[in-house]
């Protein structure tokens, strides 16, 4: 997939926590599976596999009680700035829904992350912007900084 404005959703925080640290609550099931997705969701990992060509397979528990098979497969793994997964989503052979590439930029103890997710084509990134996927994003980064403050106590 190639970058585009109209097919591109890009999400920043800054996480008062080290690179280190913030790359292990994205990369290690034992922590990922505590914040990951927006609020109100849970999360049931069965596999978690993260080095290049390596696969995550997880259930997202909605607060409704819906449940939302993910796959993804992890193209770049670059510790700890840098990973790049592609997302199929409910069906686990389906095709790609999106691509997310995560960075971990380091300044004064402090980590800027940024997730950029980029979408087949603009229908597709529209589709996901009314399924409410800013807000769940900007979520699922407010619920990372929580999280990591509590690793790190």
């Amino acid at each position: 997939m190639s970058e585009s404005s109209d097919r591109e959703m890009v999400i920043e925080r800054v996480i008062d926590a080290p690179q280190e640290l913030i790359f292990r609550a994205f990369t290690e099931p034992d922590h990922v599976k505590h914040w990951w997705g927006p609020n109100g969701f849970t999360n049931t990992i069965h596999e978690m596999d993260v080095r290049p060509g390596g696969i995550w397979r997880f259930i997202m528990h909605g607060p409704d009680g819906t449940d939302y098979p993910n796959k993804i497969v992890y193209v770049e793994v670059s510790p700890p700035e840098r990973l790049v997964y592609e997302h199929s989503g409910e069906r686990p052979d389906g095709p790609v829904a999106f691509r997310s590439t995560v960075t971990l930029e380091s300044s004064g103890g402090k980590t800027k992350v940024t997730l950029r997710v980029v979408f087949p084509n603009a229908v597709e990134y529209q589709r996901a912007k009314e399924f409410g996927a800013v807000e769940g994003g900007q979520q699922t980064l407010a619920r990372l900084d929580v999280y990591v403050k509590a690793m790190a106590a």
